[in-house]
């Protein structure tokens, strides 16, 4: 693939993006400002990611920690503004490392691996921002807390909560595959009021973020309330 013509789709793709994002904003009367593109980069090489960084993105997610170690050494020397979201499902042997090279790790799915990440963090001298993942469709494919269980959801919350140092700062969900985004909203919508529900029993956790729509629906996710969106697709085509 020829760099330079890469770069110009690039740039095409995240204009087109950007607008996207701003006219789904404009429509639910919110503002545009408290939402947070995140530019999933798996697979993508070090240098896309930094044409990236200098068309404006600041935020890049990856799936994988061992993935992303060298790519994020790379990027961080010549970029250094970038921040980084670990958005895949996080093994516990791996948590060591997610603690040292990420900024926010997005898919809590355990409290065993809360912890595992509090320890971490404690050992490198740093609180470690995270979102706890949660199963909103109940499918079997997917990680995350199930929240039909209300009170063991609950309960691992606040085991959760009692890390010294985690930042927990909200919730993560992936709906369903497919095209149709309007089969999304109520998926996004029952994180919003879940998250609703763990304002009022959590009250001094701020729950500020909810992290949820991709390249399919995340023209919906914002309309329920979305506060960071994962888009990898429409920013640097299908992988290969």
């Amino acid at each position: 693939m020829n760099f330079q013509f890469s770069v110009t789709t690039l740039k095409s793709n995240l204009q087109t993006v950007r607008a996207r994002i701003a006219r789904a904003a404009e429509s639910a009367g919110r503002d545009l400002n408290g939402i947070t593109l995140v530019a999933v980069s798996k697979t993508i090489p070090a240098e896309m990611i930094l044409a990236a960084s200098e068309l404006g993105v600041r935020h890049f997610g990856e799936n994988r920690v061992e993935e992303a170690g060298e790519k994020i050494t790379q990027v961080v020397s010549r970029a250094p503004q970038s921040t980084w979201h670990l958005v895949g499902h996080l093994q516990s042997r791996k948590a060591k490392e997610a603690a040292e090279f990420f900024n926010l790790i997005q898919s809590v799915d355990s409290v065993s691996l809360a912890q595992k990440l509090a320890a971490r963090a404690a050992a490198i001298g740093k609180r470690m921002p995270v979102l706890i993942q949660v199963n909103v469709s109940g499918e079997a494919t997917k990680f995350g807390f199930a929240p039909a269980a209300r009170e063991k959801f609950f309960a691992d919350t606040r085991e959760i909560l009692s890390c010294q140092h985690l930042d927990i700062q909200g919730l993560m969900t992936i709906a369903p595959s497919g095209t149709d985004p309007n089969a999304a909203r109520p998926h996004f919508r029952a994180l919003r009021e879940l998250r609703d529900q763990l304002c009022a029993q959590f009250p001094d956790c701020a729950w500020q973020h909810l992290s949820m729509g991709m390249t399919d629906d995340f023209e919906a996710a914002i309309a329920e309330g979305a506060t960071i969106v994962r888009i990898g697709r429409a920013i640097f085509g299908d992988r290969n």
